[in-house]
């Protein structure tokens, strides 16, 4: 199971970014792929999600933020991006894509079990 994530940089608030994760060596029928950040002194967040089964964003993106996923399910190998508009200072964080671990669960699982390196994302304002 391998995941990257790319796309961070720098952008002025109101902006827009796109973020890929690269995920391969698992099938999609069975796996969500989240993005999470990670900001200096805050709680890790699970910022959005995507499954066969389900979509899921937290409540301070909706609106902003849409997630989708590229590929045939059927193959181990899916590209999902996160398209960021209208960002804010507070969208600075450290952006993880991960694998959700719990098998057949989609989105509603807990357990992100394998995470790729991280990409920076910086709002200024």
């Amino acid at each position: 199971v391998q995941l990257q994530a790319s796309g961070g940089g720098l952008v002025q608030s109101g902006g827009s970014l796109r973020l890929s994760c690269e995920a391969s060596g698992f099938n999609f029928n069975y796996y969500g792929i989240g993005w999470i950040r990670q900001a200096p002194g805050k709680e890790r967040e699970v910022v959005s999600c995507i499954s066969t089964r389900d979509l899921s964003y937290a409540d301070a993106v909706k609106g902003r933020f849409t997630i989708s996923r590229d590929g045939d399910r059927n193959d181990d190998k899916n590209t999902v991006y996160l398209q960021m508009n209208n960002v804010k200072p507070e969208d600075t964080a450290i952006y993880y894509c991960a694998r959700n671990g719990d098998f057949g669960l989609g989105c509603s699982g807990t357990q992100y079990d394998y995470w790729g390196q991280g990409t920076q994302v910086t709002v200024s304002s």
